[in-house]
């Protein structure tokens, strides 16, 4: 029990986020509860002042907007001191007329030992990591990209609204929602779990309540 309770060195899927006192740019927080009732994406960058890294700031900024409206909120990570983030932020401002909006977290090596944000087989920097954490603090989905890959900033967009619109309806999201390619801009209804559930499937779709290709793949419009 003891060799399980080891080998779980970092919150998983599901997981309350854990609470953490950090240093940012915009003051000491304390995490999850200084974003309570709000969703929020917490993301690692490997370093300041490096390319990919800057181009990833400006297309979270130019989104921030975007984020708000759907109650959540983005809090960036590096190990790196405050002052460098401040120094950074300057620079994006000057040099790329965009100013930073969101707080950025001048980790000192606890954080990403806690959250998992430094894979030694990619170096001694944090990855490219991502946290969604919803509003009552859950961590509901984890991404890692290495140094050399940027970010998607509308996936991550995408991933908030579905999650949320599966939340508050109980539906399932279908792939490249809400574009999919075999049901649009429909959302999935949860396979039947009993031969019951799974006539009635058959019957409400002949009555037009939704539509079915079988049984288990049902989805509607919302």
């Amino acid at each position: 029990m003891e060799a399980m309770n080891e080998k779980k060195s970092m919150p998983l899927l599901g997981d309350a986020f854990p609470k953490i006192t950090v240093q940012t740019t915009h003051g000491i927080m304390i995490l999850p509860d200084a974003f309570a009732g709000k969703w929020f994406v917490l993301f690692s960058h490997p370093a300041d002042f490096t390319p990919v890294c800057t181009t990833e700031f400006v297309a979270f900024q130019k989104r921030y907007d975007r984020f708000k409206a759907l109650n959540c909120e983005l809090i960036g990570l590096s190990v790196d001191q405050v002052f460098s983030h401040i120094k950074w932020e300057e620079w994006i401002k000057d040099n790329l007329n965009v100013e930073i909006l969101f707080p950025i977290i001048a980790d000192t090596g606890i954080v990403a030992e806690k959250l998992g944000l430094i894979h030694p087989g990619k170096g001694t920097n944090t990855v490219r990591a991502v946290f969604v954490v919803d509003a009552k603090g859950i961590i509901r989905i984890i991404l890692y990209y290495p140094q050399e890959l940027g970010r998607n900033m509308d996936e991550i967009l995408r991933a908030v609204e579905a999650m949320q619109i599966s939340d508050a309806n109980g539906v399932a999201m279908p792939a490249n929602w809400p574009n999919n390619e075999i049901i649009g801009n429909h959302v999935i209804i949860p396979p039947a779990k009993d031969v019951k559930t799974a006539k009635e499937r058959i019957e409400k779709s002949k009555k037009g309540e939704f539509e079915c290709f079988d049984w288990w793949l049902c989805h509607k419009k919302l």
